[in-house]
């Protein structure tokens, strides 16, 4: 008989492939702490490994704190990146293979050097950085209507779906990240959400440093080359179908996305 992280796990696989939404599982499985979630999460992971997909690094989740308030939280959580859902901009997405997008704009760090040092410093983090881009977080969730709780977003690999990255590299020292704004709009409905990198745990390179450390702990350390999508700079918009959406991050070239 399989244990209740192994069925929680297979019910979250099963509801992603076959695009059908399921009831939270902190309720169907009794999943109540972040430790046992994340066992259900790795359970994943290393399935997703056996059957050849490729990592490309981790997103983090949770980084504002408004968020962090409303599901009881004081840190952000984090999930997998796969290279099979890295989109460019311009990508139309059949809305088909996913269950209930939404998308958030947020900054991408691509590293180059790994991170192993447990009390890494701001400055060490900036020289392990080779790059920041423009991204689009496409989110999606296998719990019926988003009905979720923390333990049921890091059982579904952080609501992690996709990303789509801009192709102008920036130098950190070209960029204000702290400050840099952020607007989300389609043209059938005009802005729909409007935020800034200060929303992003304070500084987008303050959730690189959550994530290298949270990393380390669980013997994951980041590697030189992995993408880290650094978490939302501003509320997440849901994706309806036919839907063309423009994505500006202040010092980078606009991204667009349609489903």
């Amino acid at each position: 008989m399989p244990t209740t992280i192994e069925a929680a796990a297979d019910a979250i696989f099963n509801a992603r492939d076959q695009r059908c939404p399921i009831k939270p599982i902190r309720e169907t499985f009794d999943i109540r702490s972040a430790t046992d979630a994340y066992a259900v999460q790795n359970i994943n992971t290393l399935r997703h490994l056996k059957n050849g997909r490729v990592l490309s690094g981790r997103k983090i989740g949770l980084t504002a704190k408004s968020v962090q308030r409303q599901m009881g939280v004081d840190e952000p959580d984090f999930g997998m990146l796969w290279r099979d859902t890295e989109y460019r901009s311009g990508t139309k997405i059949p809305a088909d293979t996913l269950i209930q997008p939404r998308i958030e704009g947020e900054i991408a760090f691509i590293l180059e050097r790994e991170i192993t040092d447990p009390d890494a410093s701001i400055t060490d983090l900036i020289r392990s950085v080779a790059y920041a881009l423009p991204a689009i977080e496409i989110v999606d969730s296998a719990i019926a209507n988003w009905d979720i709780q923390i333990v049921d977003t890091i059982a579904d690999n952080a609501s992690a779906a996709g990303y789509v990255l801009g192709h102008d590299p920036k130098a950190l020292d070209q960029l204000d990240l702290r400050l840099c704004g952020m607007v989300i709009s389609n043209t059938a409905s005009g802005v729909l959400s409007v935020g800034a990198g200060v929303a992003c745990l304070d500084h987008p390179l303050y959730a690189l440093q959550w994530l290298a450390r949270k990393m380390i702990t669980v013997e994951r350390p980041l590697q030189a080359g992995d993408l880290v999508l650094s978490g939302a700079l501003g509320p997440m918009v849901t994706v309806t179908k036919d839907s063309t959406f423009l994505v500006e991050i202040q010092g980078f070239s606009p991204l667009t996305l349609s489903f």
